[in-house]
């Protein structure tokens, strides 16, 4: 079990061998910037765009050359997601108990959302 025990169920196709199970870029925020997680992006070859604390140290400049401001800006996308699935009551809360059942309810609030555009309402 590393770091970040949610990406061991991730499988991404590529065109060919067998699916990838790490991500090429891990963007994040302020918060992730410490010492474990930095050395596993390194360990296991993924760029970290992470800006870095006040209070830590500037050790070198390759640190902050590779910080991509353009990249890190995208990241709002997944945050404004994130938070529109969390507008559901089920899943903000999480009131499942089991995690097959939460994952389900997840699934549901994607689908629902998805057809909101697909088919708007006037009443909007």
């Amino acid at each position: 079990m590393g770091v970040f025990p949610a990406l061991e169920g991730v499988r991404v196709q590529g065109r060919r061998g067998r699916p990838r199970q790490r991500p090429r870029v891990l963007v994040g925020d302020k918060g992730y910037s410490f010492g474990p997680v930095r050395r596993w992006a390194r360990a296991h070859h993924v760029r970290a765009v992470l800006p870095s604390r006040s209070d830590q140290p500037r050790v070198n400049a390759r640190c902050r050359a590779r910080f991509d401001p353009d990249l890190y800006r995208q990241r709002n996308v997944i945050e404004r997601a994130v938070g529109h699935l969390k507008d559901k009551r089920a899943i903000g809360t999480r009131y499942d108990k089991l995690a097959v059942n939460y994952l389900a309810m997840v699934q549901v609030a994607l689908i629902y959302s998805y057809l909101r555009h697909l088919h708007p309402s006037d009443r909007a």
